[in-house]
């Protein structure tokens, strides 16, 4: 692998993981200091807030497990072209977008009819974030030309349908805020933790020295 092609993937990566850690940041902020009022108590005050808490902990491991494959992915990746630089911009567009879906959902998570939409809209946004990611992987696994030499592309065209899985979960997701908005923010958070164990596997070939390396090394995506 070159030097200057490895130089293009870490600026990639390096700017990919700022708009993580902002994102990531920001969930926090729509967490107010609570307003106590007349004899009410602080622990009152902060327990009806658990809405946020439950949003802010959920986005927190979507967003977290997201970099987490993100930056498995780009660890194979030693050059870059624009079609992937655009890809990933629009998956760091729907990542930068998450905060703001968290905070109407943590608003509205205990109305009767409003909670249905706001989990609706979030839902959208995850669908966003599971296609965009879908899209980045078909285009990397598209030829290959983008990858390290370990990766084993033809096997790496064939985990597609897996990584397509996020594309249908979403959308069930969907339907569900329809039902029930705070099972729907639970169904997030589990649908979160699965991805978050490896799920997914990169294939990649032994070294003709043999220096130890698998057949595969797994990541997941959500």
């Amino acid at each position: 692998m070159s030097g200057s092609g490895r130089n293009e993937s870490g600026r990639v990566e390096a700017f990919s993981d700022g708009v993580f850690a902002i994102a990531i940041t920001l969930l926090i902020l729509e967490i107010k200091v609570p307003e106590v009022e007349g004899h009410e108590s602080l622990w009152h005050a902060l327990g009806h807030q658990w809405p946020s808490y439950a949003a802010y902990v959920v986005s927190f491991l979507v967003i977290g497990i997201m970099w987490v494959n993100h930056h498995q992915v780009f660890s194979y990746v030693v050059r870059v072209d624009r079609t992937l630089m655009f890809l990933n911009l629009v998956l760091l567009l729907v990542v930068a977008a998450v905060p703001w879906p968290t905070a109407m959902l943590a608003a509205y998570l205990r109305e009767a009819d409003t909670s249905h939409v706001a989990a609706a809209v979030y839902s959208i946004v995850m669908v966003a974030m599971a296609l965009s990611f879908q899209a980045l992987w078909w285009h990397l696994t598209r030829t290959g030309h983008l990858f390290d030499d370990l990766v084993d592309n033809a096997a790496a065209r064939r985990t597609r349908a897996r990584f397509a899985l996020g594309s249908l979960a979403y959308p069930a997701a969907v339907a569900l805020s329809f039902v029930s908005a705070p099972l729907t923010l639970a169904a997030h958070g589990v649908i979160a933790v699965y991805y978050g164990f490896n799920q997914v596997p990169v294939p990649t070939r032994e070294r003709a020295d043999g220096d130890g390396y698998g057949d595969e090394t797994d990541t997941g995506t959500l």
